[in-house]
């Protein structure tokens, strides 16, 4: 019975310890805790200078999302990334910061490629995307995540 006890015991602690080791849990592309909250801006290329000049920009403004975006200019359009890091809970510096042609995180130095969103260093998922849509008409770039 005393065996019994202990093995249990042993099997107990692992679970609860396996448990707050990974209470952050991967789901198919962020951890579990990462924010999701609804992500909708427009932007204006032209008021962006740096998407003209060095071919991306951080957006800080109503609408993107929690720590903001990273807007990139590619070869075919735009890409979006939101600023929390995909791969740890938020917390302390982890929001994501470009080194072009990179984006890094502070907190443990992995490391995106800025212009596909892939890891390279460190993290094993890539950069939290969102859908961007180009208005040739208006000249605008929305940005969202429904």
């Amino acid at each position: 019975m005393k065996k019994t006890f202990s093995i249990i015991s042993i099997f107990t602690l692992l679970i609860f310890s396996n448990l707050s080791i990974n209470s952050c849990g991967s789901t198919q592309d962020t951890v579990s805790c990462f924010p999701t909250v609804p992500i909708d801006v427009t932007l204006l290329p032209n008021h962006y200078n740096d998407l003209l000049t060095k071919q991306w920009t951080y957006v800080d403004i109503a609408g993107a999302g929690t720590r903001g975006l990273i807007v990139v200019k590619v070869s075919n359009g735009y890409k979006a990334y939101d600023r929390n890091a995909p791969h740890i809970c938020p917390g302390e510096n982890t929001t994501l910061k470009v080194e072009y042609p990179l984006v890094i995180c502070p907190k443990d130095n992995a490391k995106w490629n800025i212009l596909n969103g892939g890891p390279t260093d460190v993290a094993p998922l890539p950069l939290k995307s969102y859908f961007c849509e180009v208005n040739p008409g208006t000249n605008t770039i929305r940005v969202y995540n429904y």
